[in-house]
């Protein structure tokens, strides 16, 4: 059984996604802060691709890819981050790229690197339909993450559901990532409307930033994804060691149920 599936194996148990650029500020720390994350009560570390171009991301992820890139993160290295990961943690792992990144390192190579790291999970950003699908047929085992926004209508939506593996990400509203006050209205209709086509979990995603929007998504959704608000407490951090202990710090403010967590290990 693939990870993510044994995640959601029960659904009364609500998951928690965190994402982080990987990369960012460095190699090392990023694989401290995954370990960290895990310790937390992460069920699912969504894993980022730094990318020249990040469209789908606002400025805060934005300028985390160009930390990474500067520091000369690719998907190479990234994998040997999830080699080192994987002799402590069997955590499940999502890369959550654009398709140039994949591309350029070869289809058919990182098929067998994510079967050999047991990566679970690939989310396309600027991939669709038949390229996206080819893609994931491609990678065997490991599931096809779709995005559906609100402004899906049901056709695509069925479209998609059809496709996908794993669970489905529920963008909670339309635009590009980044923290939010308040969780949209939008998100509860999307996921009703998600339900009506397909029995995978759904995680919602884009702008949760606080304890209490987990709590909101957890009360009709499978899962909360929180990513720019921990980039961001990644970034305000004025040293490399900080960064672990400030994540942490914020991670562990936003699950203070975390004891009554299982944690996959």
């Amino acid at each position: 059984m693939n990870g993510i599936d044994k995640v959601f194996a029960d659904r009364s148990k609500k998951a928690f996604i965190p994402f982080i650029t990987a990369g960012d500020p460095d190699d090392k720390t990023s694989l401290a802060i995954i370990l960290k994350l895990v310790d937390c009560g992460a069920d699912i570390i969504e894993l980022g691709v730094p990318f020249s171009d990040p469209m789908a991301d606002g400025p805060t992820i934005q300028r985390s890819s160009l930390r990474a890139l500067k520091n000369g993160m690719n998907l190479e290295r990234i994998l040997q981050m999830i080699e080192k990961l994987r002799d402590t943690s069997a955590v499940p792992i999502v890369l959550f790229s654009y398709l140039n990144p994949i591309l350029s390192f070869g289809i058919e190579k990182l098929a067998k690197e994510t079967e050999r790291l047991s990566i679970n999970g690939i989310l396309l950003t600027d991939a669709i339909d038949d390229e996206a699908k080819a893609i994931a047929d491609s990678l065997g085992n490991v599931s096809l993450i779709s995005l559906i926004a609100p402004t899906s209508t049901d056709e695509r939506i069925e479209e998609i559901a059809k496709r996908s593996k794993g669970f489905i990400y529920a963008v909670a509203r339309a635009g590009v990532t980044g923290v939010q006050s308040e969780t949209s209205s939008d998100a509860e209709s999307l996921v009703k409307r998600i339900r009506k086509y397909t029995d995978l979990p759904i995680a919602v995603g884009f702008g949760i930033s606080t304890k209490e929007q987990i709590e909101e998504v957890w009360q009709y959704a499978d899962a909360a994804v929180v990513g720019s608000a921990i980039v961001a407490e990644i970034e305000k951090a004025d040293s490399k060691e900080t960064a672990v202990a400030k994540t942490e710090s914020f991670v562990r403010s936003l699950l203070p149920q975390v004891a009554n967590k299982q944690v996959h290990k």
